[in-house]
């Protein structure tokens, strides 16, 4: 008898073990949450304030000229084909939030309509998109039309992974897969030389020329919200699959399958040289190989912490900075950035400086001492109950 091929196997799979939630199924199991899900989302954003702390920066010119300098490189972005691990913090961000989804679309269900959750769902998105626009603002010093910030991405992609969370998960995926298709055959169409060639001369910067009327110098693009998108939705999916009642070994299967074979999948094409994995303008390759591992990373610590109830308090430590993740993102490249960098430079330098430490190490923990203030914000605002929601 003739196998069906591997993708029509895994639908089928899906469809027997995983039904499409209904919207009421949803509302109805309220109580459920994960810690795994707290905690990584508390990770990447204790990760993202540390930069914004000064920490990523300070240890790399720290470690300048030392066995540790390869390390400390992983905290930047690679400046264009290659994958380090900085390059994953915005796909984890965007993948979480769409893990996130099911489990808040079912509180909000069990309070109002679904015509309620869509108006909240597109005030939410306007504001990110105007946070992430505000915070360029701020950047420049100057009034400014830059749409580059992660919170635009988010804004958008949110909305794509919600106009379609409610169809069958081979839809979605579908989808995702469509999304990634139409951005290589928009490169190669602008560019069919060198599609992804280092500089301006792409697709990205030519939609960033009709929108905004320049580029980045980072050569980051507007129109990366496209292909992430299919971080949100996978994110989407892996949520909807976690909150079925079902035995965790059945949930498990399916993200260490297909979190390996994206990941394997964007690493080939780079191997291959079809699509060279970059981040500066999310290549298909580089949103494969980034979305296998987030969902490679969700599986680990949902088998870690919460099949195995290791609930350990010290997880705590990163957990809570995610209870008010967009808030205290804003905060450390606000205020925090701005004001507590140079106002705890007063007293590290000044306590540290006469006992000989060089500015590289003062600066390192200058970064803590502001990494520690945002840390300790985060947990008096959760010890208080005090959340600001978007």
């Amino acid at each position: 008898m003739r196998k069906a091929p591997m993708a029509t196997t895994f639908f089928m799979y899906l469809e027997r073990n995983f039904k499409q939630p209904t919207m009421s199924q949803l509302a109805s199991n309220v109580s459920k949450r994960l810690f795994s899900l707290d905690v990584f989302r508390g990770l990447t954003m204790f990760l993202l304030i540390a930069e914004a702390a000064g920490f990523h920066h300070s240890f790399v010119q720290l470690t300048e000229g030392t066995p540790f300098n390869g390390l400390a490189l992983q905290l930047e972005h690679h400046p264009w084909n290659g994958l380090r691990f900085w390059d994953l913090i915005q796909p984890f961000f965007m993948f979480i939030v769409g893990v996130a989804m099911p489990f808040s679309l079912r509180k909000r269900l069990a309070r109002g309509s679904r015509s309620d959750v869509t108006k909240h769902i597109v005030r939410r998105c306007f504001l990110l998109f105007c946070f992430g626009a505000l915070l360029h603002c701020v950047y420049a010093h100057a009034l400014v039309w830059e749409l580059w910030n992660v919170l635009v991405q988010l804004a958008f992609t949110i909305l794509i992974a919600y106009a379609i969370m409610n169809l069958p998960h081979k839809i979605q995926i579908g989808i995702s897969v469509g999304l990634l298709i139409l951005t290589e055959i928009l490169y190669r169409i602008y560019n069919p030389e060198s599609p992804y060639a280092q500089g301006h001369d792409n697709f990205g910067s030519y939609v960033d020329q009709l929108v905004m009327g320049q580029v980045n110098d980072g050569y980051w693009v507007f129109v990366n919200f496209v292909p992430t998108a299919a971080h949100t939705i996978w994110g989407v999916i892996c949520g909807q699959l976690l909150l079925k009642n079902i035995p965790e070994g059945k949930k498990l299967r399916p993200f260490l399958i297909w979190g390996t074979v994206i990941l394997v999948l964007g690493l080939t094409l780079d191997w291959l040289q079809i699509t060279p994995i970059i981040k500066r303008i999310a290549t298909s390759s580089f949103t494969l190989a980034s979305g296998g591992i987030a969902i490679l990373t969700l599986t680990l610590f949902y088998w870690a912490i919460d099949v195995k109830d290791h609930h350990k308090k010290w997880l705590r430590i990163f957990s809570v900075v995610g209870t008010n993740s967009i808030f205290i993102y804003l905060f450390a490249e606000t205020v925090g950035h701005q004001w507590f960098r140079d106002f705890g430079m007063i007293w590290t330098d000044g306590l540290l400086g006469p006992l000989g430490l060089s500015n590289q190490a003062i600066a390192v923990l200058n970064s803590l001492l502001v990494l520690f203030i945002f840390w300790y914000l985060t947990y008096f605002l959760d010890k208080q109950k005090i959340y600001f929601k978007v």
